[in-house]
């Protein structure tokens, strides 16, 4: 127990500095290079050790996986495409925003929008604490948007934008990931599969984005520790942590992510934020607590029944 909660926290810091790695890292880079050059490397060294981890794992399972079809393919491929996806869009959110905002509507808007998926595509009725917890959260984006970094006009919508769209994107993948798990596929097959066709989708990006950066004694450092540190070793922990845990302690630790990031931004870089956004940081805070606390009860499968 104690091992998983140190391994899901530790996993969560790693998630935390990819934002503040992006701000010290070398000059002339975009969102779009950064993000592929993350996954080729980072989305190969998960694949590699994610799958020599899924075999030790079989051989400790009752079960084997489900046999590999096309359905299976598809969701795992749709994983690895919403990680590629992911990359560009949170750069995006931190460059315009800052770390901190970025990075906080970001993370708090990816378990709203992988609840509101769920009951789409479910009807499985969210619980009142969740629902409580979505309104709350989402007056602190509300709030963030209007107050921005200190002595700005606000919120840059772009930067907005790709935060939430980060968001969604994870939504996606968590979705993909639980029916999945919920079929019997092995979480660490499940990993290693995103990491390798995200590194394959993000490879063909490579010869289209000026990669000149990677020249530089400081653009290897970022590309190293954005791709071994925060996806190969991060998704690891974080996997292999989730396999001890109760949900609840899991969604708490993982709070850990947006306070690494909001801590690194205002005293590393130096971001200040505006008393409105420190508001809305403190009212998404409460709503993602909240969203911990009501992932207490045991998660129902069967789907909710649409009266008519």
């Amino acid at each position: 127990m104690v091992l998983s909660v140190l391994a899901v926290l530790a996993a969560s810091v790693l998630f935390g500095t990819t934002g503040t790695a992006q701000a010290l890292g070398a000059d002339g880079t975009t969102p779009l290079s950064i993000g592929a050059v993350r996954l080729v490397l980072g989305g190969t060294g998960l694949a590699i050790i994610a799958f020599l981890l899924a075999r030790r794992h079989a051989r400790r399972r009752s079960a084997a996986n489900p046999p590999f079809g096309i359905r299976p393919a598809l969701l795992m491929t749709l994983t690895g495409a919403c990680l590629a996806v992911y990359q560009p869009l949170f750069f995006v959110g931190t460059e315009r925003n800052g770390v901190a905002v970025g990075t906080v509507v970001a993370l708090g808007s990816a378990p709203i929008l992988a609840g509101l998926l769920e009951w789409a595509l479910t009807r499985r009725m969210p619980s009142g604490t969740w629902i409580a917890a979505t309104l709350l959260a989402t007056a602190g984006v509300v709030l963030l948007g209007s107050g921005g970094a200190s002595g700005s006009a606000g919120t840059d919508p772009l930067g907005l934008l790709g935060s939430v769209g980060a968001g969604a994107s994870f939504a996606v993948i968590a979705n993909a990931q639980r029916r999945l798990l919920d079929s019997g596929w092995d979480p660490f097959t499940l990993v290693g599969a995103m990491g390798a066709s995200s590194a394959v989708l993000s490879a063909f990006v490579l010869p289209f984005v000026d990669l000149s950066w990677l020249a530089t004694p400081s653009g290897v450092a970022m590309a190293l520790w954005l791709g071994f540190a925060t996806i190969s070793i991060a998704y690891v922990l974080f996997t292999w942590g989730l396999g001890g845990l109760t949900a609840a302690s899991a969604a708490t630790l993982t709070l850990g992510e947006p306070l690494t990031a909001s801590v690194l931004g205002i005293a590393v870089l130096g971001e200040r934020l505006s008393p409105l956004a420190i508001v809305g940081l403190v009212v998404l805070a409460g709503g993602l607590a909240m969203l911990a606390w009501g992932s207490r009860a045991p998660r129902d499968p069967r789907p909710f029944a649409v009266e008519g």
